[in-house]
């Protein structure tokens, strides 16, 4: 490496999943000591998230089959110590000119950096329904974290419901766990879900995999409701059962807890704030960060690897993240593998494929929108209601998703909108007429998170050295 090289500032990676441990490891082959950030305690994302102590389960408890993937990512990680610097407990929180403002050991930093991949990852995807804030009541995604981080369950009697693959995966790990899962409630219906046959010649350990999860929960007892309309959580303190309607018959299950979502959708705050390009997917129903094959963004120097950037799975992580490194080491002018880089590229475009199978087999229930009623809740944050976002875009001729966000707040709250911009958009869309593009999205702000007080009045110098 010439001496120009080694005086640039360190890269910096965004994020400590499949995606952002393969572009570390590619970093580090090439040479180049990055700087990795992570709002977690430990690396593995939130698939192969790690337990905040040990509790006694092994990895294949915790992972199931995807065990050997995460042992094999959390060694790779842990052999790379001492040729990176990790910032775990570590929240980006502004990008500007090259610097990352970081929330990291109840202080702040300004991190300079040559070079940024962001693999942010995913959340969960959640349209609100009637009783979806009760006590009891948790995102699909927190189900998981619940269970894995912290060997912990949501409750004794258990009802899943939403669509999507997560869906399937969280209801077996809870009913392996030995919890007891009174149903799965998916809004796809059953012959939508017989698209999935349409990828078993090219993915035969997925679609397997899913169908083995459907049969031993079927050997436990777990009853499967399709195409389910009109959902409702109901209770007091907290939840106490689940209502819903399916083909035209009116359904009551009682639990004590409840996992809810909608598949997926992507991380996608500070891509805005790095000034990456955005453009509307219809697949995902959400307008995401625009890349090349390459996964180099619309900004010169900044890469995006992961769900992120579009929800793709973990493998497919794993290998945007490496081919994003490889990316940003040709940009410095280092060698690369040109072979190597041109199948992962070729790896990547089968998978994008087959997330849209997946699509078609767990399609968006847009239908619900029309029957929400209007004082569900959107918005916890500024306790904003459906009635409230239709009657701003009634009475004030709102089409767009900022000017509904000055009128209402809807998006002010701690969350950003993180939580509850997709599904404002959606209501907006519905209310207006309009397609869900053609609404917009909410421009992203800093802090993409909620930080102290404190930090308002700290104006530390920028420093690209990592913390110590």
């Amino acid at each position: 490496m010439s001496d120009a090289a080694k005086d640039r500032a360190q890269p910096l990676i965004v994020g400590a999943g499949p995606a952002g441990i393969r572009a570390a490891a590619t970093l580090v082959a090439a040479g180049l000591r990055p700087i990795v950030v992570d709002e977690a305690p430990a690396c593995g994302g939130q698939i192969y998230r790690q337990p905040l102590v040990p509790d006694g389960r092994d990895a294949r408890v915790r992972y199931g089959s995807e065990a050997p993937k995460a042992e094999r990512l959390h060694r790779e990680f842990a052999g790379l110590q001492g040729k990176l610097d990790y910032l775990p407990n570590t929240l980006v929180w502004n990008l500007s000119d090259g610097v990352a403002d970081v929330a990291t050991n109840g202080g702040h930093r300004r991190l300079a950096h040559d070079g940024l991949i962001l693999a942010t990852g995913a959340m969960d995807r959640i349209l609100p329904v009637p009783g979806w804030t009760l006590p009891g009541v948790f995102s699909l995604g927190g189900s998981q974290i619940v269970l894995k981080a912290q060997g912990c369950v949501i409750g004794s009697r258990i009802v899943f419901a939403g669509t999507g693959p997560l869906l399937y995966l969280v209801a077996w790990q809870y009913m392996k766990a030995g919890v007891k899962v009174a149903a799965v409630l998916d809004a796809a219906p059953l012959t939508a879900q017989m698209a999935m046959m349409k990828a078993l010649p090219g993915f035969p350990a997925i679609v397997l995999r899913g169908t083995r999860f459907i049969a031993e929960m079927m050997m436990k007892g777990v009853a499967f409701h399709y195409g389910i309309n009109k959902l409702r959580f109901e209770g007091t303190s907290r939840i106490e059962g689940v209502s819903f309607e399916v083909r035209g018959k009116r359904r009551h299950l009682a639990c004590d807890g409840a996992g809810f979502g909608l598949g997926l959708k992507p991380e996608t705050q500070l891509a805005d704030l790095a000034g990456c390009q955005f453009a509307f997917n219809e697949r995902d129903r959400v307008f995401l960060p625009q890349t090349d094959t390459a996964r180099r963004s619309s900004v010169p120097g900044v890469y995006l690897a992961g769900d992120g950037s579009g929800i793709a799975g973990a493998d497919a992580a794993e290998m945007s993240g490496e081919r994003a490194a490889l990316s940003l080491i040709e940009d410095r002018g280092l060698a690369v593998d040109p072979g190597r880089a041109g199948k992962l590229e070729k790896e990547l475009r089968k998978i994008f494929a087959f997330r849209n199978v997946l699509e078609q087999s767990f399609p968006f229930p847009s239908q619900w929108i029309a029957d929400l009623p209007g004082d569900t809740m959107v918005c916890r944050c500024e306790e904003i209601d459906v009635s409230g976002i239709r009657d701003a875009a009634d009475h004030f001729g709102i089409v767009e998703m900022n000017r509904l966000k000055a009128v209402s707040r809807i998006g002010m709250g701690r969350c950003q909108g993180r939580v509850c911009g997709s599904a404002a958009a959606e209501l907006l869309a519905a209310s207006t007429g309009r397609p869900i593009s053609a609404v917009g999205r909410l421009r992203g702000q800093a802090p993409v998170k909620p930080l102290p007080m404190s930090y308002a009045a700290i104006a530390p110098a920028v420093t690209g050295e990592a913390a110590e």
